[in-house]
């Protein structure tokens, strides 16, 4: 049910700035979209998933041309409405966070209305990812 949700991406020449490394917005782009498929699996309807904040993106480490950004996203934190998502990125298989960000996801009825999911984290899963749980919380304000 709460599985990590990975992604991966080739950085092609189409994908670098004018320094020669991943244009951030793209990063951005690939990086919503993964922690929009790791919300989307926990509601099992895509459709009813919308992003209504990015709480920060943080990059910490360039990537070149060629290398290959391994995108991997847990879920943080659920509200009655809202999934918070945390997401980091990882270059070439180091160990070293390249890129980290929180993102929140609401889930939302065909007129666009909020709907409570009904869904809960275990205590074991919340224990698991303890790190990220509190983050969320804090940029959240609840704690």
């Amino acid at each position: 049910m709460l599985k990590e949700t990975s992604i991966s991406h080739l950085i092609r020449p189409e994908d670098l700035q004018h320094h020669g490394t991943l244009f951030a917005g793209r990063m951005a782009e690939w990086f919503v979209e993964t922690c929009f498929v790791a919300a989307s699996r926990l509601v099992g309807r895509p459709e009813d998933v919308v992003c209504v904040q990015i709480h920060g993106i943080s990059f910490k480490k360039p990537a070149n041309n060629g290398d290959i950004v391994d995108i991997k996203a847990r879920i943080a934190l659920l509200g009655p409405t809202s999934i918070t998502v945390c997401g980091q990125a990882f270059v070439n298989d180091d160990e070293i966070t390249a890129v980290s960000g929180m993102i929140t996801f609401v889930t939302v009825d065909k007129e666009g209305k909020p709907y409570e999911h009904g869904l809960i984290l275990p205590q074991e899963y919340i224990a698991q990812n303890r790190e990220i749980h509190q983050e969320a919380l804090k940029i959240r304000g609840q704690k």
